[in-house]
């Protein structure tokens, strides 16, 4: 951390400090309470087959949503009142995704995760003005994983999808299928969308109004959310059951448990399967990233337990067993093999910073900079070919947290802090996020897909920060690939 940033960081705090956290009337929404609700299950949307392309027909518009009994809160939803139906793709074939925008602003729709021309990737470089259609059409080639999708806006990424839009995206293939995996959507396999908020003190309202100091540190309401509800009930079988997690937050570092603190086995991570189950007892998950994870229930038949959030002492979901299992699986010992890390022909260097208090964007005048330079959307910052393979070390010297996503590929962490060994099983997989603390580095391999991935300069790929109040105010580069 230089000077600049130690000074506007101790004002900053300063000011936080005065002003009460600058939450203002958001701070009263926790002591508001609501009646237990069963959990909220996105709707399994498989498209429309015409003409040989398998189409998904969304909507985004303004709504209303209940968060709290007997209140209706203004939100933004997709085919739905909050959040939007989880598609569900399989690799091999042609789909469109026809996004309908009827909100009285443009906004974009990003498959975070997805394997497509830069062109179909729903950047800003692809608004969907207010009133018209946009359709993000590619070939399905990625293997199985678990994906999501949320606008990417310039500059309002953060309360776009603070408003409510974000939705899963599921890949299945023929391997995925061929495993003795819990399968049956809504009952043994589970999506969880995790997010935060602050509520207006008449609770009609999602209160986005960071103060500098939550810019900085990250946007973290004091109302924990799973799928549009607040801590709610899933009634499961005793057996099984498998948890797609998505840390759908603006900014917040989740780390999960059981309140029983009994263990897990993850068993995908971002872009798909991990070789083997990994068993562990917490679980971290950074803005954006997903994860997939088994829990056995088999022998909790009339009992209950939650899954928790230990950093802020949150609940996010409470898992009650009261059904006896009708579908038996067992979970495998092997789940895929991983390609070898390739060997990389060049390495790059992306340090992460901020610029002081000069002329940032939203929230308390503050721009964060990739190499010293705030996102400018007419400047391309990398230049690839297909089939580059190479190594990129994200460097974080500043005081605060951060972590970096990669559009149009994924990547294989090597080390942290450049010690191999800190690279944990759980993160040995196909990753596009990575989290990366204060004071803290990490190296991966980036290798460009050969067939399908392109990006020019006017419709290039995306990296960046994915705390979204850091990304809206300029931690982001651009890079093509030819």
């Amino acid at each position: 951390m230089d000077r600049r940033e130690f000074i506007a960081l101790s004002a900053i705090g300063a000011a936080y400090l005065l002003s009460g956290c600058g939450g203002g009337s958001a701070q009263d929404s926790a002591t508001t309470t609501t009646k237990s609700k069963a959990l909220p299950i996105p709707t399994l949307e498989k498209g429309v087959v015409r003409n040989g392309v398998r189409h998904f027909d969304l909507t985004i518009k303004a709504a209303t949503h209940s968060f709290f009994d007997g209140v209706q809160t203004a939100t933004w939803g997709i085919n739905a009142d909050y959040l939007g139906p989880t598609l569900l793709l399989r690799k091999g074939e042609e789909v469109s995704i026809n996004y309908t925008n009827t909100l009285p602003e443009a906004t974009t729709m990003h498959g975070h995760g997805m394997h497509v021309p830069g062109m179909m990737d729903g950047t800003a470089h692809q608004p969907i003005a207010s009133g018209e259609t946009w359709s993000s059409q590619f070939a399905v080639k990625q293997v199985a994983c678990t994906n999501w999708y949320h606008p990417h806006y310039l500059h309002k990424t953060a309360p776009h999808v603070y408003q409510g839009l974000a939705g899963m995206i599921i890949i299945e293939d023929d391997a995925s299928n061929s495993l003795d995996l819990p399968k049956r959507y809504g009952i043994d396999d589970i999506p969880l969308v995790l997010q935060d908020r602050f509520f207006s003190s008449d609770k009609r309202s999602l209160l986005y109004d960071p103060s500098r100091m939550q810019v900085m540190r990250g946007y973290t309401g004091d109302t924990f959310i799973t799928n549009g509800a607040i801590e709610p009930i899933f009634d499961a079988e005793a057996g099984l059951l498998r948890m797609r997690l998505l840390n759908g937050s603006n900014s917040t570092v989740y780390t999960l448990q059981f309140s029983d603190s009994r263990a897990f086995d993850q068993i995908a991570t971002d872009n798909g399967f991990l070789e083997a189950p990994v068993r562990m007892q917490s679980l971290t998950l950074s803005p954006g990233e997903r994860a997939e994870i088994v829990v056995d229930l088999s022998s909790d038949l009339g009992s209950s337990l939650a899954l928790l959030e230990t950093r802020h002492g949150k609940t996010f979901l409470t898992i009650r067993v009261n059904k006896e299992q009708t579908a038996a699986t067992l979970l495998p010992t092997s789940l895929t093999s991983l390609d070898p890390v390739p060997t990389p022909t060049k390495t790059r260097t992306f340090t992460l910073g901020m610029e002081g208090m000069g002329n940032g964007m939203q929230g308390g005048n503050m721009t964060f900079t990739i190499n010293g330079k705030s996102m400018d959307p007419n400047r391309i910052d990398v230049t690839l070919s297909q089939g580059d393979v190479e190594v990129w070390e994200i460097v974080n010297p500043m005081m605060v947290d951060h972590n970096f996503h990669i559009h149009g590929t994924h990547f294989r962490i090597i080390s942290r802090n450049d010690d191999p060994n800190a690279v944990h099983d759980n993160e040995k997989g196909y990753k596009d996020t990575v989290y990366i603390p204060a004071r803290s580095r990490v190296k991966f391999v980036v290798s460009v897909p050969k067939d399908g991935v392109t990006a020019d300069a006017a419709n290039p790929y995306m990296f960046h920060c994915h705390f979204l109040e850091h990304e809206d105010n300029g931690m982001m580069g651009q890079y093509t690939v030819s």
